[in-house]
């Protein structure tokens, strides 16, 4: 056997040294100007956010972008033109935000209204000056209330997808609730009317939010909870491979409670497929659907013991490590604390973890990779 050089296994040494070193590191920033609800893409190397400012019943959204990966903010461009016409209330109701074909932006949101029952689903996209938000408009023609979140995708062709769960039309009760979708083939320009994305009977849970991601091959994803028979609670994974025009559905988690739990999701990109993120019984969970999949792997919870764990984020950098974030302790009308772990490319939790208070009342968190493998958590 041949033996090293001193040298050479001290250059290992530290050479491996450095390699265990290097884990990603997460920072925290608050939300820009005192806002809250913050949902944030990174695409191409800018980070485009949006966020809730106001009343909580009737305020305001707003978007800003960063080129130095959140150290600065754009002047806010207000995305609504119609004062007041977002809601915060419940956590679960606010925007979400997609970049599609050449970084247009496109946002969707809860209208905020005094009768439940005829919410609209509010839409508007960034214009082509990437100046100022076009007027929104309401997506709904006969699926009308909603009650929990929508939510928006769009993908590099052109496609943007806006989908809520609401009754069949006629009906009333959880157990009559689906999922819709509404498309627009020409960067949100004009959109068909809705549609059933998933006709099977499992219901959805009225107060409980969505979340869809589109990917670049034209994969349409989307995690829903359920209300069958009442109690099923459970989280199903929709795909469609097809431009939202036929999905398959998959049960991915269970849980029997017969209350309505308020519950978000989240979706995002990874170099081998797309993760998911989801809530069950106080804890936090989250898997991956590998490419071209229509399951998802074996659901990771968040270390140590759940106290009201709630809405999840789990995001990949371009190495594979994962940051799966989370809220605790935060209630109706109460903040709380954001969470985090970070797992390696094996799917093995690394050293790097953390907690800090200060998440606002009816706010969420979000987060986003950075080009050197760190992550940044918005609260």
């Amino acid at each position: 056997m041949k033996l090293l050089p001193v040298a050479a296994v001290a250059a290992l040494s530290f050479s491996m040294s450095a390699a265990r070193i290097a884990a990603p590191q997460v920072s925290l920033i608050h939300a820009p100007n005192g806002g809250i609800q913050p949902q944030a893409v990174e695409e191409n190397g800018v980070v485009h956010l949006i966020y809730f400012s106001g009343d909580a019943a009737h305020g305001d959204l707003y978007y800003v972008r960063s080129a130095d990966f959140g150290a600065t903010f754009s002047t806010p461009i207000r995305v609504n033109q119609n004062p007041g016409d977002s809601i915060a209330i419940g956590n679960i109701r606010g925007a979400q935000i997609a970049v599609g074909r050449n970084g247009r932006v496109h946002v969707a949101w809860n209208g905020a209204t005094a009768d439940p029952r005829r919410s609209p689903m509010l839409y508007a996209r960034l214009n082509d000056a990437h100046t100022a938000f076009e007027p929104e408009r309401n997506l709904i023609h006969s699926a009308w209330g909603i009650d929990g979140g929508g939510t928006v995708a769009a993908d590099p062709k052109g496609n943007v997808y806006v989908m809520w769960h609401a009754p069949i039309p006629g009906q009333k009760g959880e157990e009559n609730r689906r999922v819709w979708i509404a498309k627009s083939t020409d960067d949100g320009a004009t959109f068909a009317p809705e549609t059933l994305a998933f006709s099977e009977p499992t219901g959805a849970c009225g107060c409980c939010g969505m979340r869809a991601y589109a990917d670049p091959e034209g994969n349409l994803y989307a995690l829903f909870r359920s209300a069958t028979n009442v109690v099923n609670r459970d989280i199903w994974l929709l795909r469609s491979t097809d431009h939202g025009r036929g999905f398959e559905g998959k049960d991915i988690s269970h849980w029997n409670i017969g209350a309505c739990v308020m519950s978000s999701e989240s979706l995002a990109p990874a170099p081998d497929g797309v993760l998911a993120a989801w809530e069950s019984e106080k804890q936090v969970y989250f898997g991956r659907i590998a490419a071209g999949a229509a399951g998802i792997s074996t659901p990771v919870a968040a270390p140590g013991a759940p106290q009201n764990r709630k809405y999840p984020v789990a995001i990949s950098d371009s190495r594979g490590e994962t940051l799966f974030a989370w809220t605790e302790g935060m209630a109706w009308k109460r903040g709380g604390a954001v969470e985090w772990q970070v797992y390696d490319r094996g799917g093995q939790p690394e050293s790097v973890s953390g907690k800090q208070d200060g998440v606002p009342a009816w706010s969420v968190i979000t987060a986003f990779a950075k080009p050197d493998g760190g992550f940044v958590i918005v609260y």
